[in-house]
């Protein structure tokens, strides 16, 4: 598929798959609100439906930008103490590889994304046609950190082979994600082994969690110019 630049076409292919996300929504279910700009037309379009046609659900947001939304459309904001397990969460992605590997977290968002995504029988992945790779590493890979850990934990990732960036916001100063953490971003290298690299970097002490989604999502909808893909591997 060739390079998309008008951001036109790339807004109507994310509200494609976002609209075939909505069709997998079903009254009395719990889901879960992903992140991003793909996650967030769904949620837009899931608003609409409880607010001007009486959808009953109930939702947990996977960071406070998805809540704040959801509230905005009357959706009922619960926690795991009140539903410990959803029926659906539908995310975005920042590439998606065979297998359905993923790297998330380009929106800094990654750690409470996990945690809806490892509670839900359904992890659907909402995206268009750009964020598909054959192996994952052109994005760069975010690693939320416990800060006293940063310099340590900076160390380990350049000797895996990665180029290591601390994250910052737009008035330059370091960004702190909304569990109070730091990121980094790493680039510079393939992922030929994402289940190795997820493993090693699930031992590192002071790193918090990373954006391999490994054996997570159920089903991936890719809205492409050719048509909408249906990916469940």
């Amino acid at each position: 598929m060739p390079p998309m630049h008008d951001p036109t076409d790339v807004q109507a292919l994310k509200l494609r798959a976002a609209q075939r996300a909505l069709e997998l929504v079903e009254p009395g279910m719990s889901v879960g609100l992903g992140s991003g700009s793909t996650a967030t037309l769904w949620i837009q379009l899931l608003g609409q439906r409880v607010r001007d046609h009486g959808l009953k659900i109930k939702a947990i947001a996977s960071s406070e930008d998805s809540e704040h939304l959801g509230r905005s459309f009357g959706i009922p904001i619960v926690t795991f103490e009140d539903c410990p397990r959803l029926d659906l969460t539908v995310d975005g992605a920042d590439e998606i590889a065979p297998g359905l590997a993923l790297i998330k977290g380009g929106g800094g968002k990654l750690l409470r994304e996990k945690i809806v995504a490892g509670a839900t029988e359904s992890f659907v992945i909402v995206a268009d046609g750009s964020k598909i790779v054959n192996k994952l590493g052109k994005a760069a890979l975010p690693v939320e950190v416990i800060p006293i850990a940063a310099p340590l934990i900076r160390r380990s990732l350049e000797r895996l082979g990665f180029t290591v960036a601390l994250r910052r916001s737009q008035n330059g100063s370091p960004y702190i994600t909304d569990e109070g953490n730091l990121l980094f971003d790493c680039s510079g290298m393939v992922i030929d082994d994402p289940p190795a690299l997820a493993a090693k970097l699930d031992t590192t002490v002071g790193l918090v969690e990373h954006g391999l989604f490994l054996n997570m999502a159920s089903l991936a909808l890719i809205a492409t110019e050719d048509g909408l893909l249906e990916r469940t591997s």
